[in-house]
């Protein structure tokens, strides 16, 4: 378990008879060279003790939210930050209704509602509670919401009862850990470019032309390519966005200046065309304001495509490009149309007149076709941290299936 080494690992021990097995993990991790850091629920107070689990991880234990020798460090923050992974080893019944609903109750709760990092969720429960209506559909809630579920297996149960609802074994618990990282790793070889938010065509010097874009999807991807490995380089107009640390960001204001950088950046491994480029741009940039009398002899020609030309030139031409397509109308046939038009291998279609997605939003719903004009995956509404998630796992697997 190579790719487990050096990790660090935040383990959640909620309570259940299944919590004796976590003490197993943590020393497998231990084994592997991994950080462990654990908090205990007031359930798993219950099964196993702080002295048990600090003994065999060498960490202190946490347990409370509202310790006041510990919370002027914000543990709750610290906690996530600190983090490769959350893992929650068992997660409950009761702990994944919590963490559905999004409640912030304890200690656990709050660090899933502030973690920026992956949470892995390993269920233990009695057969019935795991077949339950309303726990298969808080873990389908959790699901849409990127987190990870290992098992359950099936087996007999403490209570005696046999079926689905079993802790999965440690060892297998730790090599889905393992594969995950070798992922990321498997992902370091690879370059993306992003572009992001809208681009400003000057008018005079106090006049341009944009659009309503926050840039916020195409940092949302940024960010989380640069979070599975990927050398990522951002390339944004001009936005109120504060840029993931660490990532190579060049800030640039007019389409000309997009399509230099881009072209400058490039070749890459996938390239993500999110920005909503000005389509129209001046002759002629004043050098003095225009007096109102004369806008009306205003003379404009179309800015440079940069999708179009980083996907038609093939000695720049990155293995996958993905385009957007922001629609007001006839969604499927307008996206589909950029798709061939532009040469994309795959287009993003979101439907920019419903005023809860796209522009300006923190929420998104989308489409993505691909060049042999099928509907690969659809996401519903959802935040654009999610979408991101979801758009990078499938560009991960893409490259890699591809080589």
């Amino acid at each position: 378990m190579e790719n487990l080494i050096n990790k660090k690992i935040l383990l959640v021990i909620c309570g259940g008879i299944a919590a004796y097995k976590s003490l197993e993990l943590i020393r497998i991790f231990k084994k592997n060279k991994c950080q462990v850091k654990t908090i205990l629920t007031r359930g798993a107070l219950e099964f196993i003790t702080p002295l048990s689990v600090s003994s065999l991880s060498n960490e202190k234990v946490y347990t409370n939210l509202f310790d006041f020798k510990n919370e002027a460090e914000m543990d709750h923050i610290s906690l996530s930050r600190w983090a490769d992974l959350v893992l929650f080893a068992p997660v409950t019944a009761n702990k994944i209704a919590q963490l559905s609903n999004g409640l912030a109750e304890d200690l656990a709760t709050t660090i899933a509602l502030a973690s920026d990092k992956d949470i892995f969720l390993v269920p233990a429960m009695n057969v019935r509670m795991w077949e339950n209506t309303i726990t298969k559909t808080n873990i389908k809630k959790l699901v849409n919401s990127n987190y990870k579920i290992i098992g359950p297996d099936i087996g007999e149960m403490a209570c005696g009862e046999y079926g689905s609802g079993k802790f999965s074994d440690p060892v297998k618990i730790s090599n889905v850990l393992n594969d995950y990282f070798k992922s990321i790793q498997g992902n370091k070889k690879f370059k993306a470019l992003v572009t992001a938010g809208p681009t400003r065509e000057y008018i005079d010097p106090v006049r341009f032309i944009t659009n309503r874009s926050s840039g916020k999807q195409g940092y949302a991807i940024a960010k989380e390519l640069q979070k599975n490995g990927f050398q990522t380089t951002l390339i944004s107009g001009p936005t109120n966005l504060v840029s993931p640390d660490g990532l190579k960001l060049v800030n640039v204001n007019s389409a000309n200046e997009m399509y230099e950088k881009t072209i400058e950046h490039l070749p890459v491994d996938v390239a993500i065309f999110a920005a909503a480029v000005a389509d129209f741009k001046m002759k002629e940039i004043s050098n003095f304001k225009i007096k109102k009398e004369n806008l009306s002899n205003l003379e404009i020609e179309k800015t440079k495509d940069i999708l179009g030309h980083t996907s038609k030139h093939n000695s720049i031409r990155p293995k996958l490009v993905i385009g957007f397509a922001a629609e007001t109308n006839n969604l499927n046939e307008n996206s589909r149309k950029k798709l061939i038009e532009k040469n994309c291998d795959w287009v993003v279609a979101n439907n920019v007149s419903n005023k809860e997605i796209g522009f300006d939003s923190d929420y998104n719903e989308i489409k993505i076709f691909n060049k042999n004009n099928q509907n690969i995956d659809n996401i519903s509404f959802n935040t654009k941290e999610m979408i991101a998630k979801r758009l990078v796992e499938k560009i991960s697997n893409e490259l890699k299936a591809n080589g």
